[in-house]
């Protein structure tokens, strides 16, 4: 049996069709599929089925991940053992939100190049349900994300800190519109949002429907900067972290609105797969991460 069979199988689940993992291994699909052959030949079972146009895993292929992925992760280790003691190397691959890595992470990310300049890091930004997903997948190694819950028995999950959030606005708001307390409103404001699926956005959402106050519309932009600058420009109001807005709020191109929201604050965490292997680099960035965002 091949290890690098075992690698293509792992690849075709995180990247999600053969033709996307050969993409990734920069092989020929045929190749992919050729490997494929052989690794169930070589474990005398199906490991894919076509359901329709897609190759989805058998029962034996799901029985069989776990395994997998144990042989990989002691690879990995086999891989990394050689470099004990030597100067850290390899990639770090990282999930988290734009607005932590835009206003949290800059020390951290200092820090981690000054002790580790050889390892690369490969930072993405989807949301925090996909990054549970991406985890759960092993398409990433770390995620940083906000407390959405739900991880289950793959993931390990570290605390880090709480947020409060805020509600602004632009200091233009005519009087009556800064108001979101009271119930039972119609408001001829836009809600500005990165993210409609973000924790934070679910939860002011939730607020609105709860005190029954309705806005006129929504638009996304994927850019708290661009954010800040639209509310500021009373283009509408938006709901988020405070921390990306202290220094608007402090120099009154922002207002903070009054709103009732129920515990106006989100909790950040750490997580990985339970089967990844922590190696030194991923060990130095947690221990890091925890350096600069834990509550002292």
């Amino acid at each position: 049996m091949e290890l690098k069979y075992l690698y293509t199988f792992k690849t075709i689940l995180d990247a999600g069709s053969f033709q996307k993992a050969a993409e990734r291994l920069h092989y020929a699909q045929s190749t992919v599929t050729l490997q494929m052959q052989l690794l169930s030949q070589s474990l005398s079972t199906a490991l894919f089925e076509k359901i329709g146009r897609k190759m989805v895993l058998t029962q034996s292929g799901r029985e069989l991940l776990p395994y997998i992925e144990e042989v990989l992760a002691a690879a990995e280790r086999l891989q990394q053992y050689s470099q004990h003691g030597r100067q850290l190397t390899g990639t770090l691959r990282i999930a988290l939100p734009e607005t932590l890595l835009s206003y949290q992470m800059s020390p951290v990310l200092a820090a981690f190049r000054r002790a580790a300049p050889a390892v690369k890091l490969s930072l993405q930004t989807p949301n925090c349900y996909e990054i549970r997903r991406q985890l759960i997948n092993g398409a990433v190694d770390i995620g940083i994300h906000y407390d959405i819950g739900g991880y289950g028995p793959s993931l390990v999950t570290q605390k880090l800190g709480s947020y409060p959030l805020v509600l602004v606005g632009s200091p233009a708001l005519h009087q009556q519109e800064q108001d979101f307390v009271t119930p039972g409103q119609q408001k001829d404001l836009c809600l500005l949002t990165a993210d409609k699926n973000s924790l934070y956005q679910q939860m002011f959402d939730a607020y609105l429907r709860t005190a029954a106050i309705t806005l006129n519309g929504e638009i996304e932009i994927l850019s708290t900067e661009a954010i800040k600058r639209s509310v500021s420009g009373n283009i509408g109001v938006s709901y988020l972290p405070r921390f990306t807005v202290e220094e608007e709020l402090r120099q009154g191109t922002l207002r903070a609105l009054p709103a009732a929201v129920p515990r106006p604050e989100v909790a950040t965490v750490c997580t990985y797969h339970k089967n990844k292997w922590v190696a030194p680099a991923m060990e130095l960035f947690i221990r890091l991460l925890k350096e600069q965002l834990c509550p002292t």
